[in-house]
């Protein structure tokens, strides 16, 4: 199926691993110009010969402004973006979090979706088809004991996306949010491997445990998160604006 990307411009927040990864190259594919932003700089190194890249933390408002200055240098204008920077936080019960870590997982997964939809917005009022895709999760919709900062940020992320949908309409851009279930990877082994040893568990009956609420038992790979980001970027999805979207295999509830 031709999704009608080639000659798309189009930027990807912490695009060096991962979902982020998944989502650029599966977007090369496609055709579309590509610039990935990442704290990773060797991973960073490892695409330069394929797309633009900048060093960046998402947090840091100089560096944001910095990203959209090379950005647009690379692409010459921006037609999609796709806000998937994020960190896990720290795994405990409320009232042992840290305040430094509260505010570092807020700074990352919300103030740096915000500060990124702030420059992408000029640029995006230029373009034929602009979208943005936010990165929310699961635990966007069901909240997460043990993970207060990153149910609160994930949450804070509907809100800015429903939000940004509705000043945007007008102008033709599109917003929405995307909310990945467990997602097979490094990121998650780390995530299971801290709430294993936090509960006396092994990391096999956490596997199981991420699974247990979910219908179809199974961790979400990030190339079918790719997969709902380029369709969110095509002309197909021209009418779909303001949505929270799940791909988490049907869960009824965070555990």
């Amino acid at each position: 199926m031709d999704l009608g990307l080639s000659g798309l411009r189009v930027l990807v927040t912490a695009g060096a691993t991962g979902i982020g990864l998944a989502t650029a190259e599966a977007f090369l594919r496609e055709g579309a110009s590509v610039h990935v932003c990442d704290v990773d700089e060797a991973g960073l190194a490892k695409l330069r010969d394929r797309m633009g890249t900048t060093v960046c933390d998402v947090s840091d408002p100089r560096a944001v402004a910095r990203l959209f200055e090379e950005a647009q240098s690379s692409l010459g204008g921006l037609d999609a973006l796709v806000n998937n920077a994020g960190v896990a936080g720290p795994t405990a019960p409320c009232e042992n979090v840290a305040l430094g870590d509260w505010e570092r997982t807020l700074a990352v997964n919300l103030t740096g979706q915000f500060l990124c939809a702030q420059r992408a917005i000029p640029l995006l009022k230029a373009s034929a088809n602009g979208s943005v895709a936010n990165l929310s999760s699961a635990a966007g919709r069901f909240g997460f004991p043990g993970r207060t900062p990153y149910a609160a940020s994930k949450w804070g992320v509907i809100g800015l996306t429903k939000s940004l949908s509705m000043e945007l309409g007008a102008f033709g851009i599109r917003a929405n949010a995307i909310l990945p279930g467990p997602v097979a990877g490094e990121r998650m082994n780390r995530v299971l491997e801290a709430r294993a040893a936090a509960g006396g568990r092994s990391l096999d009956e956490e596997r199981a445990s991420a699974l247990v609420n979910q219908s179809l038992k199974s961790f979400t790979e990030p190339g079918e998160i790719a997969a709902l980001a380029l369709f969110l970027a095509s002309d197909g999805a021209k009418t779909i604006s303001g949505q929270a979207l799940a791909i988490d295999g049907d869960m009824h509830r965070s555990v």
